[in-house]
């Protein structure tokens, strides 16, 4: 099983492709399909719209919380393609690390014109 670094190196690498190969402007659940089926075609494990519940006092809550990719049951993916990342995204995804237990996320704008600039990494909670 890689580690973080390893999958943060694909996982940047194949958005890129994607993004490269569809340009912006479709919707986050097309890019969210062609990101998965190249990360698993880069030999790792993908999970789609993962459940995330929420403990409170004890008692599990299916609240909603779904995790666009988990990849490797280590590193969450949100995907968007939105005009702009807002803090919103970002602490959308810091609640999805907290509740998993995850130590590193992305959220991953595809509504730009170079992928670089809609990459947001986001480490144990601090943005990175």
């Amino acid at each position: 099983m890689a580690g973080e670094n390893d999958i943060s190196r694909i996982v940047v690498d194949r958005a890129i492709k994607v993004h490269s190969a569809l340009g912006p402007g479709l919707l986050e659940s097309a890019y969210e399909a062609c990101l998965a089926f190249e990360l698993d075609r880069a030999g790792l494990g993908v999970k789609r719209q993962v459940v995330l519940p929420l403990l409170y006092e004890s008692i599990q809550i299916e609240a909603g919380f779904r995790v666009d990719l988990l990849i490797e049951d280590k590193v969450v993916l949100e995907v968007k393609a939105v005009e702009k990342i807002h803090p919103v995204h970002l602490t959308q995804l810091l609640t999805y690390l907290r509740l998993g237990g995850y130590k590193l996320g992305f959220v991953l704008n595809f509504h730009c014109l170079r992928m670089k600039d809609g990459i947001k990494r986001v480490v144990s909670g601090l943005e990175g």
